[in-house]
């Protein structure tokens, strides 16, 4: 009986370990993308941040600096909100001691703006009006400067990893020289020789390169031949996952992946947060990535599109570059920061409903009922307004608007018991919303044919309401901790631009 006991264990071991591959894994790379383009935080901001990331289980942070990281031998390229090296080195040792690598991404291919716009590095540009790419060809250039700044970053940083971005290069091919090199080998082989370039120098360094999946995808001969130290980020914010080429030869290729949702992304912006669509990503892409055998999980957060538009003083040189969209700040969105760590924490898809519910009811103490509410409020109207095109077929600007005024009401309505600077964003955004609808019921209907002047009275009327509802001073009060006050005057600024430039000109018509 002992012998057939024994053998009947070793078969259950046996079989237990043929289902091993199909078990989900814990990530060994737990992570977060922080993006400093715009909205810059106060490095107190940043170690709270950080703090906050160490109990919620991740070990990685992501940092595109951009131009708030001080380089040494490159002066042009800080901005005005640049940290200080000092600065760099103590938040690196602060995160190194709870336990979290920090990993520099560098930009090395496109978004490269913010370098390319200053005219020392105007012999790198793919277009010499379009900033935002390196040529690809001109490869001692490019080996010069980014060797260099990488060194730099390897200075004051101890991670094992560069990233270098690579993602989005929209002008691929553009330029005479790159049009003649596709022509012969073709737009994978120009993307991949250059990004082989850039993985070699981080390898000859002694780090490991990580890169954005998406180009790769895209033309997969860009794979042939990249070290094998290389990493790439499959970021996927709730879409097919052949959406930039066919997923299987990434997952084919042999390289180390991690994956990569977002809590903030296209379409979101100053006048609208998909919620449910964030939650839904979480809830999607994070199981599916254990099911891939992906290694690490990012949670990406953009502040902004990486797109700019140009003031030009002439017609080769730029005063400023404006970044195109800004999303309200990442100081508003900590409910889905939470849902990423609980779905980090469990094989199980993340239940939505259960967890905004519990989230409801642990940070702000509101009922069942109070919970309920506060979900509907939160994912309701999430409809983008596109040159006059509602994302909804079924719905008009004045529904919209109408559904704006009932969230808000509802926000207004509910009272949390704690938290209430917390739960203050929710509020806040869902006014900006509200007054952003109402200007676009008036911008709509000045658009209409049938539009009349007798109506302009009652348009200019409303815009002075809405003008004067500004919030400025409360988003000021809600993002102090977190942003520099030039940048809050910043955003507000921006923000109500239009409201300001419409009413001008609604008053020139009125007075004709």
């Amino acid at each position: 009986m002992r012998k057939y006991v024994i053998v009947a264990f070793v078969l259950v071991l046996i079989h237990l370990s043929s289902l091993q591959h199909l078990v989900a894994q814990e990530f060994a790379v737990r992570g977060f993308h922080l993006d400093l383009r715009v909205q810059v935080m106060k490095m107190p901001a940043l170690k709270k941040f950080a703090k906050q990331l160490h109990d919620g289980g991740v070990n990685t942070l992501i940092m595109e600096w951009e131009a708030t990281y001080p380089f040494e031998n490159h002066h042009l390229i800080p901005n005005q909100f640049a940290y200080t090296r000092d600065e760099v080195k103590e938040f690196v040792q602060y995160c190194e001691d709870l336990g979290i690598d920090v990993i520099p991404l560098q930009q090395s291919f496109g978004h490269v703006e913010y370098i390319l716009r200053h005219y020392r590095y105007k012999d790198l540009r793919e277009d010499q009006k379009d900033y935002s790419q390196i040529n690809p060809l001109r490869e001692e250039l490019a080996k010069e400067l980014f060797t260099d700044l990488y060194k730099d970053m390897i200075s004051t940083h101890q991670s094992d990893y560069i990233h270098i971005g690579g993602d989005e290069t929209y002008l691929l091919g553009h330029s005479k020289e790159s049009q003649a090199k596709v022509a012969a080998v073709g737009k994978g082989r120009l993307y991949g020789d250059y990004i082989k370039l850039l993985c070699d120098i981080v390898v000859s360094l002694g780090k490991r390169p990580v890169l954005w999946a998406d180009i790769a995808m895209k033309y997969p001969d860009a794979l042939e031949g990249l070290p094998e130290e290389a990493v790439f980020i499959d970021w996927n914010y709730g879409w097919d996952i052949d959406m930039f080429g066919k997923h299987s030869n990434l997952l084919n290729a042999g390289f180390e992946i991690w994956g990569a949702p977002s809590l903030r992304s296209h379409p979101d912006n100053y006048f609208l947060t998909q919620w449910e669509k964030h939650f839904k990503n979480i809830h999607d892409f994070v199981p599916l990535a254990r099911q891939f055998g992906y290694k690490g999980m990012i949670m990406t957060s953009w502040s902004t599109s990486g797109l700019y538009g140009t003031a030009w003083e002439s017609p080769k040189d730029i005063i400023e570059l404006y970044p195109v969209r800004r999303v309200y700040p990442l100081a508003g969105f900590n409910i889905l920061i939470e849902a990423y760590f609980e779905s980090l924490k469990s094989d199980e898809a993340l239940d939505i409903t259960a967890f905004v519910s519990a989230y409801a009811a642990n940070r702000y103490g509101f009922s069942s009922d109070e919970s309920r509410r506060f979900w509907n409020a939160l994912k309701a109207n999430p409809y983008e307004i596109n040159q006059g095109t509602i994302s909804s077929q079924s719905v008009s600007v004045t529904t919209m608007k109408d559904s704006a005024e009932w969230v808000l009401k509802e926000f207004e309505a509910l009272r949390p018991k704690q938290h209430k600077t917390e739960y203050a964003h929710y509020v806040l955004m869902s006014q900006i919303r509200w007054r952003y609808l109402k200007y676009m019921e008036i911008e709509m209907r000045l658009n209409a044919p049938d539009f009349n002047k007798d109506e302009l009275p009652g348009m200019m009327k409303t815009l002075r309401e809405l003008r004067r509802k500004n919030w400025n001073k409360e988003f000021e009060k809600l993002n102090r901790d977190w942003m520099y006050t030039a940048e809050i005057e910043q955003e507000n600024e921006l923000r109500n631009s239009k409201i300001q430039l419409l009413e001008a000109r609604l008053d020139r018509l009125g007075k004709q």
